[in-house]
């Protein structure tokens, strides 16, 4: 489990669910990680389960949609580890409803968060990356952004952007010896979907081949993998962790 020794991670959207397994598992992986979120003390329990693996972890606040923000965490992460190997853009959120009543605001939130959030943590990490000539971004999009879904245009047109920006980002980066991925997560348990009456939950079941819900850990494993080393000659792949719902 030791593959991640001497490695740091960033991780979006840390505060819980799939970011915080995210950050536990790379942590466990032997990754020191350094924690983002809106609020630094949402990422009070993630900090905790870091260094009970016996890892550092840094809890940083920062909007992933302001550029200066964004651009201040890397320096912050930089000056305290000295590098960032890996990079999990995260952070994201819905605004659902149907197109005809989504408003303009709703429309750029979601775009704001999910698309440049990744877009400007990708940028910040890109040179000293580059630099040292090595490292990997992840970037967590969605299958809706394979296969959109009603009431959520705005979702599904930013996780679509997010696996397109991916494919571009490997290009540019690939020279430099940096590698981008996407994951695209399908029905992962959540508090959200344990919340669903069991009528709805049947349905979604219905989709999936494998008949269960993804954990968030099932997506921290594909993550630590598109991370590591053995998945060295992969790159400007979205990998869809969705029990068989997209083929």
């Amino acid at each position: 489990m030791g593959f991640f020794e001497g490695k740091v991670a960033v991780v979006t959207g840390a505060a819980r669910g799939i970011g915080q397994a995210i950050a536990v598992d790379l942590a466990e992986r032997g990754a020191d990680v350094a924690l983002c979120d809106l609020q630094k003390e949402w990422l009070d329990e993630t900090v905790a389960a870091v260094e009970a693996k016996g890892r550092k972890a840094l809890a940083v606040a920062v909007d992933v949609g302001d550029g200066d923000a964004v651009n201040a965490c890397i320096k912050e992460v930089l000056g305290i580890f000295g590098k960032i190997d890996i990079m999990v853009n995260n952070a994201g959120i819905t605004k659902d409803t149907l197109l005809m009543r989504m408003s303009e605001q709703d429309w750029d939130d979601v775009l704001r968060v999910n698309l440049k959030g990744t877009f400007l943590f990708s940028r910040a990490v890109a040179r000293p990356m580059m630099k040292q000539r090595s490292g990997s971004i992840v970037n967590i999009a969605s299958v809706i952004g394979l296969i959109g879904n009603a009431g959520q245009a705005n979702y599904a047109a930013s996780k679509a952007g997010v696996i397109a920006l991916t494919k571009s980002t490997a290009k540019e980066l690939a020279p430099r010896g940096v590698r981008a991925n996407s994951i695209a997560p399908g029905f992962i348990s959540s508090k959200m979907t344990d919340a669903l009456s069991q009528e709805v939950r049947d349905k979604m079941m219905a989709n999936i081949p494998v008949a269960r819900f993804g954990g968030p850990e099932d997506i921290a494993k594909a993550v630590a993998f598109l991370a590591s080393d053995e998945a060295a000659y992969v790159t400007g792949q979205c990998l869809s962790v969705n029990g068989g719902m997209v083929m």
